[in-house]
């Protein structure tokens, strides 16, 4: 129950988020010219987002769900210190941050069936 509620919280933030920058909102280009970041990174962060979501809500391809919970991770990690490296506040880094955690509790709690075989 946790990994589902956490994987579709997960999913929808990743998903609006990624649309947002597909669309390149007046918002989202000013932020990523404050974050001193090309705008083409918002379309390439935007679909790599979407096929993220993609990967770790179809079953099966467990390296590949393995690839896109590391990339949210670094995604939004990445957020995260660039803020802080632009004096930004608590706000700005409140997205970021919710998402890394529940990145990691989609990715801590998910069933036998998403992880690695065991070697044993």
């Amino acid at each position: 129950m946790i990994y589902w509620i956490a994987t579709l919280w997960l999913a929808l933030g990743m998903t609006s988020t990624g649309i947002v920058q597909l669309m390149q909102l007046p918002e989202e280009t000013a932020m990523m010219k404050h974050l001193g970041y090309p705008l083409y990174f918002l379309k390439l962060l935007g679909i790599w987002k979407l096929l993220g979501v993609i990967a770790i809500l179809i079953p099966k391809f467990v390296v590949l769900k393995e690839w896109a919970y590391a990339g949210f991770f670094f995604a939004m990690s990445g957020a995260v210190v660039s803020h802080l490296a632009c004096g930004d506040g608590i706000k700005e880094l409140f997205g970021p941050s919710l998402l890394i955690i529940l990145t990691l509790i989609s990715w801590f709690f998910r069933p036998e069936s998403r992880k690695f075989a065991s070697f044993n």
